[in-house]
C-alpha cells in the first residue's frame, strides 16, 4: 500500500497541458498521477473512477472544474479540486508549460506533506 499523495491532472483534450503534467510528476517519489480530459474528443475521458481515485484533482481552468461538476455530479462534491489557471497556449511539453506546471504545483505539494 503506497501513502503518496494520488493526483489527477485534467485539461479538455488530455492531449497538451495534462499529459505534460503527468509526464513531468511521473517518476516524482512523492505522487501517483494520472490525466484525463473533460472532451469527449479527449484522448482519455475523464471516468467515474479516476475522480474516485484521486486524492487531489488539478484542473488547468475554470472551465474544466465546471464541466466535471455536470459531467460527474454524484462524484464531483466529494471531489478536492484545485484550478491551476494554465491556458491552452502551449504544446506538449513546451520549457514554458512545464516551468507553470511546477509554479503552479510545487506550493501545492509542499501545503500537502
Amino acid at each position: 500500500m503506497s501513502n503518496k499523495l494520488k493526483i489527477l491532472f485534467v485539461c479538455s483534450k488530455n492531449k497538451w497541458r495534462s499529459p505534460t503534467a503527468e509526464s513531468i510528476y511521473r517518476n516524482d517519489d512523492r505522487v501517483s498521477v494520472r490525466s484525463a480530459g473533460t472532451s469527449p474528443s479527449a484522448k482519455r475521458k475523464l471516468s467515474s473512477g479516476d475522480l474516485k481515485w484521486a486524492d487531489l484533482t488539478m484542473v488547468m481552468e475554470r472551465k474544466h472544474q465546471t464541466r466535471i461538476r455536470q459531467q460527474l455530479p454524484r462524484e464531483s462534491p466529494h471531489a478536492r479540486i484545485i484550478v491551476l489557471e494554465i491556458e491552452d497556449r502551449y504544446r506538449a511539453m513546451d520549457p514554458r508549460l512545464v516551468a507553470e506546471l511546477r509554479e503552479a504545483v510545487e506550493p501545492i505539494l509542499k501545503d500537502s506533506f
